[in-house]
């Protein structure tokens, strides 16, 4: 089983509890107005845009399929900044094995594998194959999803994981359909099931004013959940950079609404709130 991989960052602090080798796979279904990685979504067209404007000659058009040469690349991203798809070239293919044989290299420095994407709940028997392998190194596994991928049809792959950091976006329809194109039921369905199952390793929430209905999100996690919630919360300052399309140009909240809104959630009974 092979997936196609965007990047593999040995050793993270930023992608779950201690260190962790992240690995981010291309593609996602949803596109993010605000998603600082926006090359990730799409899996590449062959248009040959970029092959052209490679300074290192690092790229080349077979086909219909753009091929990458990762001993030529300079990593300059050229080619991600001129794609008109919001994807990228400098993709690999790599089964579990492969990937694994990559994370392994890493013991005894991390804890644990986090796998991100794009969506990474799009290429569930990869992740399983995967995640079996790294528990028999006595690593965690752990998802960071935006939910638009129904875990209960993935029981084996949920057993698996050791906890899914899920992005809940915004809790109106109309909202997150502005934001993001989609529909999010199946969102808050994952939401509910992960807390039951006790998988919900961290909420994640991006807080923009004026485009993500933050305030309504901490609300109706507690009509879902009720008050306590132990679980962990992060609410994430929006930034721009990599932003693409109509949100490039938006503002940061400022400290004061952010450490506001930690401090109103600590109110509603949240006991875990974490500010990035």
């Amino acid at each position: 089983m092979k997936a196609p991989v965007n990047k593999i960052i040995p050793v993270s602090v930023v992608d779950g509890p201690g260190s962790r080798t992240a690995v981010f796979l291309q593609g996602c279904n949803i596109s993010c107005a605000y998603c600082h990685n926006p090359e990730t979504q799409k899996l590449c067209t062959g248009c040959g845009i970029c092959v052209d404007g490679c300074p290192a000659g690092a790229l080349a058009l077979n086909g219909k399929m753009v091929s990458w040469d990762e001993k030529k690349c300079v990593s300059c991203d050229r080619c991600i900044a001129v794609c008109p798809n919001y994807a990228s070239p400098k993709i690999r293919e790599m089964s579990a094995e492969e990937v694994y044989e990559e994370v392994s290299g890493n013991l005894p420095f991390i804890r644990g594998i986090t796998v991100s994407g794009g969506e990474c709940c799009l290429y569930p028997e990869f992740l399983k194959e995967l995640f079996g392998l790294c528990k028999g190194a006595g690593l965690s596994c752990l998802i960071d999803s935006n939910g638009m991928v129904d875990f209960s049809l993935y029981p084996e792959l949920l057993e698996l994981s050791d906890g899914v950091m899920l992005d809940v976006k915004s809790w109106d329809p109309e909202v997150y359909r502005r934001l993001t194109g989609a529909d999010n039921a199946v969102v808050k369905k994952n939401l509910e099931l992960l807390w039951r199952k006790n998988k919900l390793e961290e909420i994640r929430i991006v807080c923009l004013s004026g485009e993500s209905d933050y305030e309504e999100v901490l609300r109706g996690i507690v009509g879902l959940m009720g008050s306590p919630v132990t679980a962990r919360v992060r609410l994430i300052r929006f930034r721009p950079f990599g932003v693409r399309g109509r949100l490039s140009g938006a503002s940061e909240p400022d400290d004061r609404v952010m450490r506001e809104l930690a401090a109103w959630a600590g109110e509603m009974g949240y006991q875990n709130v974490v500010l990035t």
